[in-house]
């Protein structure tokens, strides 16, 4: 009974949503049609200002790497708790593996994984940052993609292409750089969301800014659970960040800042193997304390950070057959300090000089169910259960404006893992500005992973005598322009990688042997079309000699966002094309479309009430083999700011 009144609640939200949502379209697309350009709303000038494609903060039209930036108002129009879904829409090529509603989790049969350009995270060749500074697991390389919320998110950048001679290892694909949230102005600012929907969901968020001569402070709270659309698959998830700052001066501030998120996740299985007990308790922290420097003649920062996390996974068992006797146990971390110091010491040069190091730490082990006691014998023999590597680099990156048209870059890193040895990676780039509000990019970079504690020393296929980094080669060549004063953006890029040392198991052993050859176009483009309507479009194409799970041919975004007096609406249509969930024998591949909409009205100032829908088309389809997508689902609630 609870389950068809659950069915006819969810029916009747995405009947409602649907109606409200064309109703505003239909009555609105004529003032679209014939807006004048005299109430056209100015939008932000491509010109921003950047951090992560050049470490110290830069103007976009100067960097020869494609950086796509999302601020805070992309991210929390749509009222989500995660990041990785708007990352999903609004980056070109960039796709988000998902098997649910709400949550992720890790192990075998998880989502989260984040590839681009056919790279991913999962295999540690995409990585997230968190103001500079690497999250990963150090023990198996991968993103943990349910730490990453919208609450502590004051913009992403996200550079497109190898970034490893900035970022080291890991950044082979590209960089995903959430930056956090910092009071600019004395005052105290609170904000709060709270919202439930389809299968038991819930997502609360509290946070609270301050800010009073030389001190500022952030601090918030989140909290999320779903049934989800399967049995045995909850979630359920809480955590919280903080950061404290202090303005010594004009030239100097330090900051000290905290998150920590714990997850509870069930992992039902496939639907040709179910699994029962399949669960996961997940907790994932990372701090970070650092000081900034900013002067006429250059700017810097020092930071030292710990990313660390500990995992309790029961890997559960099909219906028939015995359940697990043990628990598999974790506790890793990646800590490290970062530096570097930007100088301008002629006109038009910059040089960026940098230091990293990294420790990188994994500790596994099983327990029986009932004693509690190290389980060290029997099907899960592990060459060695407790490994520390060390990486220690340096980086030189310099930058010359030689005309108002024509700016040049180049850099090089000397990386060296304990293990894995030594590893040289250098880059370059071109910036021509022939025309107002235009630029073509040419860029040659090289990118690496060094293997994963997992490849070197766990379980059978552990290697730790002869692996060495995998590596890749992009070119890139890409033209952006601005036009009617910025109203109409658009960029277009054309790259091919070429991978070799790939880290692959053959005949039961890790060795470096597999390579891959991968081609394609993004485009990328966005109209402020009118004072009340923004029209964004994204579409890429890849091409693989060898398909990649998770990594589609072709994916395509239109999103369209309106706003009139009190009320506002968005609505996004997203198109996935030749999508491999197998490879191999079995290689299967999805082809699916699929609409989100939202609408919302401001019923006080700072009061938004909001109702949306996600897959308003009832679409069947699947991310992760195995595992189908819910079908229409719908969330309402409430979002206060003051």
């Amino acid at each position: 009974m609870y389950r068809s009144l659950r069915q006819n609640y969810n029916l009747i939200i995405m009947n409602i949503v649907r109606h409200l949502f064309l109703l505003i379209v239909f009555t609105c697309i004529a003032p679209l049609l014939l807006a004048q350009e005299d109430t056209v709303a100015r939008i932000k000038s491509m010109d921003e200002i950047v951090v992560t494609g050049t470490r110290s903060a830069a103007e976009r039209q100067q960097l020869p790497q494609t950086v796509t930036i999302i601020d805070r108002g992309t991210l929390t129009l749509q009222e989500r708790p995660n990041v990785l879904p708007t990352l999903m829409e609004q980056v070109p090529g960039l796709m988000v593996t998902s098997r649910d509603m709400m949550g992720y989790g890790v192990s075998t049969g998880a989502a989260g994984g984040i590839a681009l350009r056919g790279l991913s995270s999962s295999n540690g060749q995409m990585l997230v940052l968190i103001d500079g500074q690497p999250q990963y697991n150090g023990l198996f390389s991968h993103s943990i993609a349910d730490s990453y919320q919208t609450l502590m998110a004051d913009r992403i950048e996200v550079v497109r292409g190898p970034a490893s001679m900035l970022y080291g290892s890991n950044a082979m694909g590209g960089v995903i750089n959430i930056i956090t949230r910092q009071m600019q102005q004395d005052g105290i600012k609170m904000s709060g969301n709270f919202g439930m929907g389809s299968y038991g969901t819930v997502q609360e968020e509290l946070s609270l800014q301050m800010r009073k001569g030389r001190w500022s402070a952030t601090i918030g709270q989140q909290y999320g659970q779903s049934d989800n659309h399967r049995p045995n698959m909850g979630f359920n998830q809480y955590g919280g960040f903080a950061k404290v700052g202090y303005h010594f001066s004009d030239h100097w501030d330090a900051a000290a800042d905290l998150d920590v998120t714990h997850f509870n996740a069930s992992n039902p299985g496939t639907t040709v193997e179910p699994k029962i007990d399949n669960d996961q308790k997940i907790t994932r922290g990372a701090a970070a304390l650092t000081l900034t420097n900013r002067y006429a003649w250059g700017n810097g920062r020092i930071s030292i950070y710990d990313n660390f996390g500990r995992h309790k996974i029961d890997d559960g068992y099909t219906e028939g057959k015995a359940p697990q006797s043990d628990f598999f146990n974790s506790r890793d971390r990646v800590a490290g300090l970062a530096a570097y110091q930007t100088l301008t010491l002629w006109q038009g040069g910059h040089a960026t000089v940098g230091f990293d190091y990294q420790d990188i730490y994994g500790h596994a082990w099983y327990t029986d169910k009932q004693t509690d006691t190290t389980v060290t014998a029997g099907r899960r023999v592990m060459q060695s259960t407790d490994q520390q590597a060390h990486e220690t680099a340096g980086y030189i990156d310099l930058r010359q404006d030689l005309w108002q048209w024509l700016t040049l870059e180049g850099g090089l890193r000397y990386d060296y893992h304990t293990v894995a040895g030594g590893e040289w990676v250098p880059q370059a780039g071109i910036v021509m500005r022939p025309i107002s509000g235009g630029e073509l990019r040419l860029t040659a970079g090289k990118g690496f992973r060094n293997p994963t504690m997992k490849e070197m020393y766990l379980y059978g296929t552990a290697n730790h005598d002869s692996l060495h980094a995998e590596r890749m080669w992009n070119y890139e060549v890409a033209w952006q322009q601005r036009l009617f004063d910025g109203r109409l953006r658009y960029s277009v890029n054309l790259f091919a990688m070429k991978g070799d040392n790939m880290i692959q198991t053959v005949a039961g052993k890790n060795i470096n042997s597999g390579s891959f050859n991968n081609q394609g176009v993004e485009l990328d483009a966005a109209w402020q079309a009118g004072e009340h309507w923004h029209i964004a479009t994204n579409h890429s194409y890849l091409h693989m000699e060898q398909p990649i799970v998770a990594a589609p041919q072709y994916k395509g975004y239109l999103g369209l966002h309106w706003h009139c007096g009190r009320w506002s609406a968005t609505a996004g249509l997203q198109y996935i094309g030749g999508l491999y969930t197998e490879v191999g024998d079995n290689e299967t591949t999805e082809n699916f479309t699929i609409l989100n909409a939202m609408i919302a009205y401001e019923a006080a100032q700072g009061v938004r009430l909001w109702i949306k829908g996600d897959n308003l088309l009832n679409t069947e389809y699947e991310i992760n083999a195995g595992y189908p997508m819910p079908r229409a689902t719908a969330m309402i609630g409430i979002s206060i700011a003051q």
